[in-house]
């Protein structure tokens, strides 16, 4: 088993365990009940769409194609529940015209939020990528998900606009340009205590810095 293939066993700062994994084609059923369970507002702002009927096969596919270096999708849950749902998803593809950028989503249900879990999923995201030789995650969010906004510059992304939605852009080769704020220590600390483990065997010579 890759490194990238292990489940991690971590601790939010609230100090629950949780566990991230990658997701797989057979979690197809929870993949789908987990969108189901998404208020309309999160359903729009991460799939841009309201629709409460079963996310399409479609888009299942796609989002559990297993495609080493080019595509992850991870999910993080917490063990103790008695039921097995998702707390949080996050995936990234490869640019196939430019490999060096990947696009970055993520979504954290809602009795989930503001508990650091996206900060994780970003530092995941950012070493699986980083890992096969990716330099740049590229996030979307429409112009009136602020809170999404916000984080994303809060956790070092530069920011623009193309004229539909905010496009941003984290430099994963260079830690220095991080702000001085507390999602960019969060995601800094989850960085260097993940490194060990999902870049131990990278395929890429470069190096965080």
């Amino acid at each position: 088993m890759s490194p990238s293939s292990e489940p991690l066993d971590l601790v939010l700062r609230d100090g629950t365990p949780v566990r991230a994994r990658r997701l797989i084609p057979e979690d197809r059923g929870l993949v789908a009940e987990a969108y189901r369970r998404l208020s309309p507002e999160a359903r729009y702002h991460r799939f841009w769409t309201q629709s409460g009927e079963l996310i399409g096969e479609r888009m299942l596919d796609r989002l559990l194609k297993v495609d080493p270096g080019n595509h992850e999708i991870w999910t993080v849950y917490d063990p103790a529940r008695s039921e097995f749902m998702p707390m949080a998803a996050s995936s990234w593809w490869r640019d196939p015209e430019n490999p060096d950028e990947a696009e970055v989503s993520a979504t954290v249900l809602d009795r989930d939020h503001g508990r650091g879990i996206g900060t994780l999923m970003l530092a995941i995201m950012w070493l699986t990528a980083f890992r096969v030789g990716i330099t740049t995650l590229v996030g979307h969010a429409l112009l009136e998900n602020r809170a999404a906004a916000q984080w994303m510059r809060r956790t070092g992304a530069a920011g623009s606009w193309d004229g539909y939605k905010n496009v941003f852009r984290w430099d994963l080769a260079d830690l220095d340009r991080l702000p001085e704020t507390r999602a960019a220590a969060e995601l800094a600390s989850w960085l260097a205590g993940l490194s060990p483990r999902l870049l131990k065997s990278r395929t890429s010579d470069a190096s965080i810095q």
